[in-house]
């Protein structure tokens, strides 16, 4: 195999997205050799700076959340104990509140990696959320600049990207899909379906994933991708748009020594094609901490170090600790930091001594500056949004270049237009679900079974007032049946609830668009359990109304389980565990099922329930069913000797019936033989209560239930998927 360079740079550069997306395209269009061909990335180990580099300056962070008191009987020596250790932990006694940050300060560049790091509840990951935007402006103090310029919300979005701890990805789409629906959602519609192939490629090479592109992702019941590789995956996803700046909540938890070094070495590549990089981390290996260029370390919000790694051994032996030099730098200093911890005193020497350090060292910095101005012929200072024009025409694929004096309106929020945001969610569901129809087969197979045990315990009904009381009760079981196995949806929006709010945080897709697609992409699936559960019993019940009669059933089926499918969505959306949300569901269907008029009739229902009546999903469909089968003025359902069946009478012979008849005939004055007609549909219905909605009626109440349960989804998301701390 012949090894092509396709490096235009020199050695120590790291290409630009840009040159990568070309050197791609060059490999893909050469046909002049008859070898593979070996893309060079070229990513060195040291890091060049570029000619207007970004600096993200955050200063005296504080946030603080307020702490529910438990009422308890505690002696008086545990109450002075345990007010020490609030005091420790940074809680105000008087206010009832626990300090997160306390007066955090730093600086992260471009080209650089920036790790925070500290024991578990320092405040690592609070940080990381104030720095993303994550945290209410209201409840956070401070400033957060990107080159002197105070950030926007909206601008930060889309010039950055946030990395969960979690592994949030779709089990059943390929490493290769899952980059590629990352990109159709966050690159621009103006780059061609050949640039976004290339990009992903590009990518696929920087995150060390070539040999893991067609394999799926996996999840308990299917094997996939390792956990180191997974980890990528997740960090390529929101990397896809090549942000300025990367923030990342602890990307190595979870992972053995080598596959955490090379998540931070793919970082640390990232860093040097031109982004900022943040992330904490627990505990650092020797390896991961040489790859690092700046440290902040947290003990209970407050900073104790911030500076390079290579300022360690230095800071600690002034303190009084030296390092020894056959330990791990980070480890002793995490180890010294608990003791001091569980120490009376606390950290504040540390805090107070690392205060007085930075002091100390910010002077030198500010010498050294000086230095350089009078030695060298520096760049003048860009604006923030020049600086981002810069970045752009060097390939960063930021969503859209700014272009007027405002440099927040000019940035567009959502990279794609909504048809085509539709269009990629609702493929990627699609092919998420095809590669698991047992999903599909398990509703299919209940709504199978139900049909025929239906079909086979009512079948071919016949007319009389017995028959009468088989139908109405079929109804309501069918209906009742309808909405219980809409339940599987349920799990469904649960299971991609935080995939949705990581992608709709950081604007990958509208929250419309979202609700849109899940609603189209169902209607098929619906329409095709209501085709078999309809042709399964109309017929082999004995319904009426032939063809006409078969296709209004159809629909109101269909209806039932639009409705029902949306009633579900919008719970999903409402409650966040599984069993909770079929608790809740099984709950209120059995109500709907009550109050639907099966039971007990609409004229007998207390007036202070009434309310209910009018809101179950049942009712309609029940109603709507009920009218195409008893709407024909001309068919007869009880006749002269039929309106005995229902009573003791029933078992008279047929005989004292006729003179029963007779007798009555002479008394009311009206004729009544055996063959005359008693009871009609209409009477049906009337003794049902159902007088006020026609069947055309309940059926278009039943689809616009079904909308309005989607709308409120959209309203649960747009309220409920905020996901910022307040």
């Amino acid at each position: 195999m012949e090894l092509i360079d396709f490096n235009p740079r020199p050695r120590g550069l790291n290409p630009t997205l840009a040159e990568l997306l070309q050197w791609v395209e060059d490999v893909e269009s050469s046909n002049n050799s008859p070898y593979d061909h070996v893309l060079q990335l070229g990513y060195g180990c040291t890091s060049v700076p570029s000619s207007y580099p970004f600096v993200l300056s955050f200063t005296n962070l504080t946030y603080s959340v307020k702490v529910r008191r438990k009422m308890t009987l505690v002696p008086s020596c545990f109450k002075r104990k345990r007010k020490m250790a609030e005091i420790k932990l940074g809680m105000d006694n008087n206010t009832n509140t626990k300090v997160l940050l306390n007066g955090i300060s730093g600086e992260a560049r471009e080209g650089e990696i920036m790790a925070v790091l500290g024991a578990s509840g320092s405040g690592k990951s609070t940080l990381i959320d104030a720095l993303a935007d994550r945290i209410s402006k209201d409840s956070l103090k401070g400033s957060i600049t990107l080159n002197g310029e105070a950030l926007d919300s909206r601008l930060l979005k889309v010039i950055s990207a946030y990395v969960m701890q979690d592994d949030l990805l779709f089990p059943m789409l390929t490493v290769e899909e899952t980059l590629m629906f990352s990109a159709e959602f966050r690159l621009p519609r103006r780059l061609s379906k050949s640039k976004k192939k290339a990009r992903v490629q590009a990518l696929i090479d920087q995150l060390g994933l070539r040999n893991a592109a067609k394999t799926v992702i996996g999840d308990e019941g299917h094997r996939g991708v390792s956990g180191g590789e997974r980890r990528r995956v997740s960090i390529g996803i929101d990397i896809i748009h090549d942000p300025i700046v990367l923030f990342l909540d602890e990307p190595t938890s979870g992972l053995d020594s080598t596959s955490a070094y090379m998540v931070v070495k793919v970082l640390q590549r990232i860093a040097q094609s031109g982004s900022i990089v943040v992330m904490s981390i627990h505990q650092p290996s020797y390896r991961i901490l040489s790859l690092m260029d700046q440290l902040i370390f947290l003990s209970h919000g407050q900073t104790v170090y911030s500076g390079s790694p290579a300022n360690l051994p230095v800071f600690f032996g002034e303190f009084g600790h030296p390092i020894p030099e056959t330990e791990n730098r980070t480890e002793f200093a995490l180890d010294l930091i608990r003791e001091l911890e569980e120490t009376p005193g606390g950290t504040k020497n540390l805090v107070e001594f690392n205060k007085s350090w930075q002091i100390t060292m910010d002077e030198q910095k500010q010498r050294e500056n000086q230095n350089n101005l009078i030695n060298s012929n520096c760049k003048p200072k860009l604006s923030l949004k020049d600086a981002i024009s810069a970045s752009i025409s060097r390939g960063k694929l930021v969503s859209g270049a700014p272009n007027d004096s405002n440099l927040s309106s000019s940035v567009p929020t959502f990279a794609n237009p909504s048809w085509i945001e539709i269009a990629v969610i609702s493929k990627r569901s699609l092919t998420n679900s095809r590669r698991m129809p047992e999903l599909f087969g398990i509703r299919l197979g209940a709504v199978l079974v139900t049909g025929i045990i239906l079909a086979t315990m009512f079948w071919h009904l016949d007319d009389s007032p017995k028959g009468i009381q088989e139908r109405l009760g079929f109804f309501a079981f069918a209906m009742s049946t309808t909405f219980y196995t809409c339940a599987e949806a349920i799990p469904v929006f649960l299971q991609e609830r935080y995939i949705f709010m990581r992608e709709t945080a950081y604007n990958a897709y509208r929250r419309s668009s979202y609700v849109l697609a899940h609603s189209l992409i169902s209607i098929p699936s619906l329409a095709f359990l209501s085709l078999t559960f309809a042709a399964t019993t109309f017929w082999a019940v004995g319904l009426a109304g032939g063809l006409h009669g078969f296709l209004f059933f159809f629909f109101t089926i269909f209806a039932a389980f639009w409705a029902g499918s949306s009633f579900v969505t919008f719970l999903s959306g409402v409650v966040t565990q599984v069993m909770l949300g079929y608790t809740v569901v099984v709950a209120i269907l059995a109500y709907f099922l009550l109050f639907s008029g099966f039971f007990i009739s609409r004229d007998k229902i207390p007036p202070y329930w009434l309310w209910f009546h009018y809101m179950s999903l049942v009712k309609y469909p029940y109603e709507g069913a009920l009218q195409n089968e008893f709407d024909d003025p001309i068919k007869c359902f009880v006749t002269g000797t039929q309106m005995f069946d229902n009573s003791p009478l029933g078992a008279f012979p047929v005989e004292m019936k006729l003179k029963l008849l007779k007798s009555m005939s002479t008394t009311l004055g009206v004729n009544i033989t055996a063959s005359t007609c008693v009871t009609t549909g209409a009477d049906i219905l009337k003794q049902q209560g159902i007088t006020d909605l026609n069947k055309w009626s309940c059926l278009w109440i039943t689809i616009a239930l079904g909308f309005f349960f989607r709308i409120l989804f959209y309203l649960t998301l747009l309220l409920g998927s905020k996901n910022k701390r307040r």
